[in-house]
């Protein structure tokens, strides 16, 4: 025995003394000046230290086939170099799908400029313009002119200037070999772009402006004439330049495309989800904050209710959140808004399996046992239930994980880890613990706990039809107003549309905002105020987010704002989304009824998926009557609650299979009834604890992760009625064989 105790007391304290290794200290630590202090060991999300996300649609239906089979892979590898000249620390840059290239931008907050520079074509042609003056006015009025095309070059005073370009490409931008900034001796050092051709190229511009002395060479980028300078003398070194009326920004980004490469096709921004820099560290702040009060909440409770078990364990709740920020930071996985929200939603669950076993503990502790062999005991009967539980909100997270995206896919990872984490704290940690308890004082008769459920024996399955009326009635009325409200229901994730989120220095009022909108012929955008009236969201048709931004400043003043957030999605985008989380939801709930139908019987299974849509239509019923949006991370919410409804429905229904074997002259209903008594201080206690730790993430998280909460604190109070009022009673009224055979 104490060798045993021995070997698992190192192998605990080497697997935490790893973890804090690796995860000290978690989150980035900043100075009073918000400048990074220290930095931390664990990647934080875009929506956590603010960047952007874009999502690009390669247009490929002018190439041929041949060509358009790797343009995507040719554009990704044009926009890698691009970036890693931008300067971008860390850029996530891939396929999605077959035309699709994700890009996520950590750090950047000039959207507009990482915009440019990432779509931009960099077509670069070099044309002759025509310089015959009846030409040029037949073009000017509208009138065809073979083998010529009219466009305009802006002027150093604004204006715009008539030019007649041949159709004939004299050379284009495949033939440089380098681009760079430089600045004139005259006109008060002007920034130009320098080119430099390969020796194809220098020979063929040798030949074109030797044989064109005196006439006007165009240099055209992406369709717009940049400048178009008069020939003076031959220019064999293979060297051009591009002028214009640029800001020193402007000739370096030019020169980043260029240097870079044109993109073998047009691309299209089909989604793009960009993060102030304040908006994430305040993020940060309300996602810690969030843990802490919702941690210390846990911890006292657990305290005050078990004595000498809660503090086993509190100390394997520690241990639980060091283990998953330790492995978070081993991966270098990347920690999201939602991944905190996961973090503290597991703090919650994590509390379930120490509460079953220590009521277990407490069951076999009244039959007469020694506290030893009451503590084998209930280990070992709580064991599958915890199992089973934790398997199935398994399933959910891994599903989530394979059909989010971005921060979808952080909430899943960081749940997936707690889920492991928390299995490994209350079976292996706690346990230890015990052992070690009872070793050094064996003479201890008894583990003293509060109980503020005796021996219950409340009739629950007497009210199941009553139930059954409550909960098809409230879902009648839920999606009626669902189904009223049509498309409003839907955020932009799934509709397309773009959201903005504004801080304001001084209160703005919701008709000065709307005034500034009806002039961009926007007036029936949806606005929001929050904050004391400092904080708007605005949600409109995409496509116009830099208009409404440089609206506002021209209302209330460039410095009168701070732009916290931009999301913009296209319709395309939308409808893939929606279609995903379909899919998400339909496969989690098979993947649930496979499950159970494995463990369990078919008929529990069926049952247990009639509970969880029972949850699910509630859910999306209240959120509704709430005037509140479906976006990602409400989907995410509706898959925690099948996770966690179907953690408690399991609790019930292994609680229901083993009192079979005990009960084997009782009715199912009387079964069914004893078995909701028996578990009846583990579910609400359980229910307690995670309810008070969403609350704290509702309260203290913010507003960006508010509708995310709110969905939580619903579904786990649905998700607790319909387990005992919906899922267990329909196994009475779908009796199981044994049952028949007595009828």
């Amino acid at each position: 025995m104490r060798g045993k105790l021995r070997w698992k007391s190192i192998l605990v304290v080497l697997i935490a003394t790893a973890a804090i290794w690796y995860s000290y200290p978690p989150l980035d630590i900043h100075d009073k000046d918000g400048n990074i202090a220290r930095e931390g060991t664990i990647n934080l999300g875009l929506d956590l230290q603010g960047g952007m996300h874009l999502v690009l649609q390669v247009d490929t239906s002018k190439l041929k086939p041949d060509e358009a089979k790797d343009a995507p892979q040719r554009a990704l590898e044009v926009i890698r170099n691009r970036i890693d000249q931008f300067g971008v620390l860390e850029p996530v840059i891939q396929l999605q799908g077959k035309d699709r290239i994700l890009i996520q931008l950590p750090g950047i907050t000039d959207r507009e400029r990482a915009k440019e520079i990432v779509g931009r074509t960099a077509h670069l042609e070099f044309r002759l313009v025509g310089d015959d003056p009846e030409l040029l006015k037949k073009g000017v009025g509208n009138e065809a002119v073979d083998g010529y095309e009219l466009k305009y070059m802006k002027t150093r005073d604004g204006d715009r200037e008539p030019l007649l370009l041949e159709n004939e490409v004299v050379m284009t931008g495949d033939m440089l070999v380098d681009a760079t900034t430089e600045f004139s001796q005259q006109g008060f050092g002007q920034p130009y772009v320098s080119l430099e051709l390969n020796n194809k190229g220098g020979a063929i511009f040798a030949d074109v402006t030797a044989g064109n002395i005196g006439r006007r060479l165009a240099v055209v980028l992406d369709g717009e004439i940049y400048t178009a300078p008069v020939i003076r003398e031959k220019i064999p070194s293979g060297r051009a330049q591009i002028t214009g009326n640029f800001s020193v920004q402007e000739a370096k980004d030019i020169a980043i495309v260029l240097r870079a490469g044109a993109l073998p096709a047009p691309v299209e921004i089909i989604e793009e989800r960009s993060v102030g820099p304040v908006l994430g560290r305040d993020s940060v702040e309300k996602g810690v904050r969030a843990i802490l009060m919702g941690g210390l909440g846990v911890l006292l409770f657990m305290v005050c209710y078990y004595l000498a078990a809660g503090v086993i364990a509190n100390i394997a709740l520690i241990l639980n959140i060091v283990l998953i920020t330790g492995v978070l930071a081993y991966f270098k996985a990347t920690l999201t808004l939602p991944g905190i929200a996961g973090l503290v939603l597991t703090i919650g669950m994590a509390v379930d399996a120490n509460v079953l076993i220590f009521e277990r503990i407490r069951e076999e502790s009244r039959l007469g046992k020694t506290l030893r062999a009451a503590i084998s005991a209930g280990y070992d009967k709580a064991f599958w239930t915890i199992l089973d539980a934790n398997l199935t909100t398994l399933i959910t997270a891994l599903i989530l994980f394979q059909f989010g995206t971005g921060p979808i896919r952080g909430f899943a990872t960081t749940l997936s880890i707690g889920i492991v984490a928390s299995m490994f704290t209350a079976l292996v940690v706690t346990r230890l613990m015990m052992d070690l308890l009872t070793y050094i004082k064996p003479k201890m008769a008894r583990l003293p706990m509060l109980q503020f459920f005796s021996k219950p024996n409340i009739p629950f399955v007497k009210f199941r039809r009553a139930a059954y009326f409550l909960s098809v009635a409230a879902i009648i009325v839920g999606m009626f107003v669902f189904a009223r409200r049509g498309e409003k229901n839907y955020g932009i994730d799934f509709t397309g549309g773009a959201l903005q989120q504004f801080k304001f220095h001084e209160t703005v009022t919701a008709e000065d905002v709307r005034g500034v909108l009806a002039g961009l012929g926007l007036g029936e955008s949806s606005i929001q105020r929050f904050g004391a009236g400092k904080e708007v969201i605005v949600r409109s048709p995409g496509g116009r987010t830099g208009e409404i931004i440089a609206g506002l400043r021209n209302e209330f003043g460039g410095d009168s704002f701070e732009v916290m957030r931009v999301e913009t999605v296209g319709p395309a985008v939308g409808a893939d989304l929606r279609r995903v989380a379909i899919k998400a939801l339909l496969f989690a709930m098979i993947g649930i009824c496979v499950y159970i139908s494995f463990r369990f019987e078919f008929r529990f299974a069926v049952t247990a998926i009639i509970a969880l849509i029972h949850d699910v239509l509630i859910s999306l019923g209240i959120i509704a009557f709430t005037g509140r949006e479906i976006s990602l991370p409400v989907v995410a919410a509706l898959l925690t609650i099948v996770g966690y409804s179907i953690n408690d429905t399991i609790v019930l229904f292994d609680r229901i299979r083993e009192d079979r074997k005990f009960m084997r002259k009782a009715g199912e209903e009387e079964i069914v009834n004893t078995s909701i008594n028996q578990t009846l201080s583990r579910t609400v206690l359980t229910s307690f604890t995670t309810l008070f730790v969403v609350l704290a993430l509702f309260v203290f998280g913010g507003k960006v992760i508010n509708d995310f909460s709110f969905v939580l604190l619903i579904g786990i109070l649905v998700g607790t009625y319909s387990s005992i009022f919906i899922a267990s009673p329909l196994l009475i009224d779908w009796p199981s064989r044994r049952a028949n055979k007595k009828r």
